[in-house]
Order: C-alpha cells, then structure tokens, then sequence
C-alpha cells in the first residue's frame, strides 16, 4: 500500500502529469482538496472508488483515513492543486506517514506559475532582462514569512517574481515593489489559470491595484512582476547564435 501525493496540475485536467492520472485511475480511495482541484481531475478515479474533499477536514482526519486505507491494503491517491512541492502542505502529511510506517510517493505537477506563463505565451528568463525567478508570497495569518524573505529584500534583485497566495494583500506586493521595479513595470495578475473561468489582468505597479479592486478578484490568483512582462527589444539567445560553437556544433 502507498500514499501518492499527486500535483494536479493548474486545473486543466489535460495538464496532469500520465503517471498522475494513472494513479488515480488504479486508486480505491482519491482524496482530494475541492477548493483548489476541480472535480473533472478526480473523475479519473476508478467506479466505485470513494472520493473524498478535504477542504473541510483537518490535518488528523485526513490522515486517519490514509490510516485505514493502510489497514485495508488499499492505495491512496492524494490530489493537490498545482506542484505539490510549491505550498502543497504536504510536509506535514508524510512527516506523519513516516512516523506510521505508511509508504508514500510524490509525482509532480505543472505548477501555477509556468501555466501563467505558457497562457501569456511568456518567457519568464530573457536574456540581458531577467535570468532569474523567484517564487515566493507574503505573509499570512496561517504562515507569517521567515525572517529574509521580505518582498523588499527578494525585489533587490530585480528578478522575475512568482507571487502567490498574495491577491489579497496586492496593496503590500505594490507598496514594497514599486520603489524597486520602477511604477511601470509591468504586473500580471492570472486568476485559475486552466479553469473554464480564467481571467488575465495585465497592468503595472501603478495601476494593477486598483485594477484587481475592479475585478474582485480575491484569491486563487498569482502575481507575476517583471520587466520580462513587457520587453520586446530584448537580446537573442546566443544558444542557436551561428557563431556560437559547442559540442553539438563544433567548428
């Protein structure tokens, strides 16, 4: 018996992984997050498997059902939103399955800020603008930022930024990045990026807040900051340059 912890991808189910859906086709319990996973992923699941949201339940609940899986010899498929590795909460899951002996796995998934990037047909590192992207939030009531990871030290470096589970606090994400990206630097904000409902908002650092005020948009959004949003005079890759001589192309 074992536990897999499944990325469900943005939540287009085309977008998840074969092995994830596979898994969740052969799995007789599929516990899954109904806020964040739209059903259609988990109708993968095998007739007659029990399909369980666990939006509702806490972190003992949920366990306590791998638990019985475990005594039954039946596998669980654990279905999260996005990459599982990306504020999947699922540290704490396996902590406790491995202080009971109950094997688990983990297969990835597309995550929220590379499906924001292939709907804005954007390319996150351009040469001589940005080479860098940083995934990161602000800070909640549930998970207060570690001392460091302010937006104002991360935004130092002029990176592409990843920000998620932060639409409700765009006031700080401006307040703290427009000193250093400039108040034009271009703002994406891509709310349930692969839902049927998917919106785009494109701004800058001096409009954008206002803009999601207008929207109503107040959570499953990720903020993308970065010149890299705006830039069209950029530099070629040297990559396929004809000049350029590597292994592949020696002289």
């Amino acid at each position: 018996m074992t536990v897999h912890f499944i990325g469900a991808g943005p939540g287009d189910p085309d977008l998840i992984t074969v092995r994830g859906r596979d898994l969740i086709a052969a799995a007789p319990l599929v516990l899954y997050a109904g806020s964040l996973v739209p059903p259609q992923v988990v109708a993968y699941a095998p007739p007659g498997a029990r399909v369980i949201d666990t939006a509702p339940l806490t972190l003992d609940a949920i366990v306590a059902l791998m638990a019985e899986a475990d005594a039954a010899g039946e596998d669980v498929a654990r279905v999260h939103s996005g990459d599982p590795s990306l504020y999947g909460a699922i540290a704490e899951q396996m902590r406790r399955l491995a202080g009971l002996g109950i094997a688990y796995d983990v297969t990835p998934g597309v995550p929220a800020f590379a499906a924001a990037a292939a709907l804005l047909c954007t390319e996150l590192t351009l040469p001589e603008v940005s080479q860098t992207v940083i995934l990161t939030r602000t800070p909640g009531v549930a998970s207060p930022m570690p001392p460091g990871e302010s937006l104002s030290t991360l935004g130092a470096s002029g990176a592409t930024l990843a920000i998620h589970l932060s639409v409700r606090n765009i006031h700080l994400v401006v307040r703290d990045l427009a000193p250093l990206y400039g108040e034009d630097c271009p703002v994406v904000v891509a709310y349930r990026v692969g839902w049927p409902d998917q919106r785009v908002i494109r701004g800058t650092l001096s409009t954008i807040r206002g803009q999601v005020k207008a929207a109503k948009i107040t959570r499953t959004a990720l903020i993308l900051v970065g010149r890299v949003l705006g830039a069209e005079g950029f530099a070629d890759s040297r990559l396929y340059a004809a000049e350029h001589r590597h292994v592949l192309r020696p002289r």
